[in-house]
């Protein structure tokens, strides 16, 4: 009689775990449906033709003619170049992400590893800087610029983005997970200087690290608008986000949503060879960075 009983319950516990898989499949399913249709609809809306109005669900005949039309003189007059837009951004989302990770790991370094008076103050100046918004000081920061001479360049876009609060905060939470302190002291017993200690002892321990946070910085200056429009005034150095807005806020006569979204295409390609690259450390990255060990 028991051994019956014990039969059922684990025939009731396995139709149990089976009923709880499939609700969890279906839910995947459904999120990453929701996930890829904005993608397929952008897909399928690169092939359309001019004149049509709407939501497009299936393709259309007009993919050659729509990718003629983004390459060709006049659409680089009208817009920009495509490419020369993409080899801006590139450049400055490549910079920037660079040199914010690097710098903003080395200033968590100093406040994790060594022991100053002012190492509080200065760990909470730097993360009350993250609730300061771009826009608050948008204003005196274009009048600078133009008075330095720096209107219309890159340098204001990217040499700023050193000074990253949101970056330093992730960088200084992994070291507290993941970099001992222990080994920073047995270099330096060794005879190894400090940055040395950093750049060959630490920086392979904050690899995950660098990843994750050179994938957001990338994205996030790549999507940049407000700068870039507040300080690019030539079309040969135009960014893709000032690109696609002029080519959203043109006339009906001249507008080609076809063109549009082979654009927003082309935009995010880089965007997503950049994910699969450095996509191996996210998951290890967020998991150390966010939780002391």
């Amino acid at each position: 009689m028991t051994g019956s009983m014990e039969v059922v319950g684990q025939k009731s516990n396995n139709t149990t775990l089976l009923i709880r898989r499939i609700v969890a499949y279906v839910v995947l399913i459904i999120l990453v449906f929701i996930s890829l249709f904005p993608f397929y609809l952008l897909l399928i809306n690169a092939t359309r033709e001019r004149k049509q109005t709407g939501i497009q669900y299936y393709p259309g005949p007009q993919l050659i003619n729509n990718i003629k039309k983004l390459f060709s003189p006049a659409t680089a007059v009208a817009y920009g170049s495509v490419f020369r837009a993409l080899i801006n951004s590139l450049i400055i989302s490549a910079a920037s992400s660079l040199l914010s990770v690097y710098f903003s790991a080395i200033t968590a370094y100093a406040t994790h590893v060594y022991h100053f008076k002012l190492r509080k103050f200065a760990d909470t100046f730097i993360l009350l800087i993250m609730m300061v918004p771009t826009q608050a000081s948008a204003i005196g920061f274009y009048r600078i610029m133009k008075n330095w001479g720096l209107t219309n360049s890159y340098i204001p876009l990217i040499v700023p983005a050193i000074a990253a609060p949101a970056t330093y905060y992730f960088m200084k939470q992994y070291m507290a997970s993941s970099l001992p302190i222990e080994i920073v002291e047995a270099a330096r017993i060794d005879g190894c200087g400090e940055f040395r200690t950093f750049n060959s002892i630490v920086t392979p321990i904050l690899k995950p690290a660098f990843a994750v946070q050179i994938i957001f910085t990338f994205v996030s200056n790549w999507n940049n608008f407000f700068m870039p429009r507040l300080i690019i005034d030539t079309k040969d150095k135009f960014t893709i986000p000032l690109v696609l807005s002029q080519m959203r806020a043109a006339g009906p006569q001249e507008q080609d949503l076809g063109v549009f979204y082979l654009y927003m295409v082309v935009a995010i390609l880089p965007v997503v060879v950049v994910y699969l690259f450095l996509s191996k450390f996210i998951i290890r990255g967020v998991a150390l960075g966010s939780v002391k060990g």
